[in-house]
């Protein structure tokens, strides 16, 4: 079984899409697309599917970027050059640039593979994996590849059990109990329930896949139809319901779980409140998504920098760090750290109290700073004795707060308190 699950793998392209924006994250994709924000201390958001892809023995990837690309782009190149085209493998980067018109960026989801057919022609793939860029778990996709090809489904549409009210924001089917999708609707109102569990609905992940040459047939009628919106969970898998040919994929059948790990993790960190709790949940005594496990790696670039450095050791002066993650390069100067997670080059100076903080690469906090429940985002320079987490309608004058009372704080915010 894993001989052929390996061999369908070798069989199939992943596509990933990973050209949107993140507009929830607010300031943190100003600069770069959703896929391309830092997670998890030394990751980002995008290596997740793209690991999940390598691990699970697919490994000729296409990545489709768009929005503000250059971050991505400049991450892959450099965390991603690994593939050799003797060994059957390659990554490829197609950004948006008019393949078929002078006109046209990609338009939608389904027209983002659409008008890369070419392309992904020229690699003659069996199978093709559709895949998201944005969104945080582990899973072994030739599982649902197999799946795919034992059933003889047009499509198969992985999907994870959602409590029915959170089921709102995603693309909501109905199945029966052998799994044919009998219904798919782009965020209902009144999501329809499970079988046999009424309180939760199974939500779309977002994740395809299809035989290739059915799907080229498809996204060439979807392109010339002038109703459409060219995109996989408003048009192309809704025609495919229709006619009585799509099958759901539950996350659990191929979920990554190590030992640590008691149930299936999958996280949408697309807003800020989410971003944060995702980050800080890697600090528990035993996080949700373990990281650490040595057989289903995350790939990333690596930066090269020295090892993590505490230093001064005085009453109120201390360096040092409790329930919290530190990458390397980072150096905690005589300040205290509760609960937080620093990415590389991190630097906290003496008397800075920091509590639910997580500091983007190149950050630095000042002396005396008091930080609680923040984001700082990519090389921002916190003033010495700047108080955030206390004052709520201050910190909302100065910072992006949200419900929940986590603070965004950029450069150019810091830049206006000091004009």
């Amino acid at each position: 079984m894993e001989q052929d699950r390996h061999r369908l793998a070798q069989q199939t392209l992943a596509y990933v899409l990973a050209g949107g924006r993140g507009s929830r994250l607010k300031e943190m994709t100003d600069i770069r697309a959703k896929p391309a924000v830092y997670f998890g201390g030394k990751t980002r958001i995008i290596d997740f599917a793209l690991s999940n892809a390598v691990n699970s023995g697919v490994r000729r990837i296409c990545v489709a970027t768009q929005y503000k690309a250059h971050s991505l782009i400049r991450h892959i190149q450099r965390g991603w050059s690994f593939f050799r085209a003797e060994r059957n493998e390659s990554l490829d980067i197609l950004p948006a640039s008019q393949q078929l018109d002078e006109e046209n960026w990609y338009k939608g989801t389904a027209d983002a593979v659409n008008q890369n057919i070419k392309i992904i022609r020229s690699y003659d793939p069996k199978y093709i994996l559709v895949l998201a860029g944005d969104h945080i778990y582990k899973q072994d996709y030739s599982i649902m590849i197999e799946q795919h090809v034992r059933t003889g489904a047009k499509v198969t549409v992985g999907c994870l059990e959602v409590p029915r009210e959170e089921a709102k924001g995603f693309g909501v089917m109905a199945v029966d109990e052998a799994d044919n999708i009998l219904d798919f609707v782009e965020k209902p109102a009144d999501p329809p329930a499970m079988p046999g569990d009424p309180e939760k609905a199974l939500a779309s992940m977002g994740i395809y896949v299809f035989d290739a040459e059915y799907l080229y047939e498809l996204l060439l009628k979807d392109a010339i139809d002038p109703s459409s919106s060219h995109d996989f969970g408003k048009d192309i898998i809704p025609q495919i319901v229709a006619e009585g040919g799509a099958m759901a994929h539950p996350f659990g059948r191929s979920c990554v779980m190590s030992g640590l790990e008691s149930k299936p993790y999958w996280r949408d960190v697309g807003t800020i409140d989410a971003y944060w709790q995702a980050n800080i949940d890697l600090t528990d005594f035993t996080p949700g998504l373990d990281i650490y496990a040595n057989d289903w790696p995350i790939w990333t670039y690596s930066e090269l920098s020295p090892p993590a450095k505490f230093i001064h050791n005085e009453e109120g002066r201390r360096g040092q760090a409790v329930s919290s993650m530190v990458s390397g390069g980072c150096i905690v100067s005589g300040s205290s750290l509760y609960r937080c997670l620093l990415f590389t080059g991190v630097k906290t100076h003496s008397y800075a109290e920091l509590e639910g903080v997580v500091a983007l690469p190149y950050s630095e906090v000042g002396r005396r700073a008091y930080l609680k429940d923040v984001v700082l985002d990519r090389g921002v320079k916190v003033p010495p004795g700047l108080v955030v987490g206390e004052d709520p309608e201050l910190d909302a004058k100065r910072f992006r707060r949200t419900e929940q009372g986590i603070c965004l704080i950029t450069q150019s915010m810091i830049d206006r308190l000091e004009t």
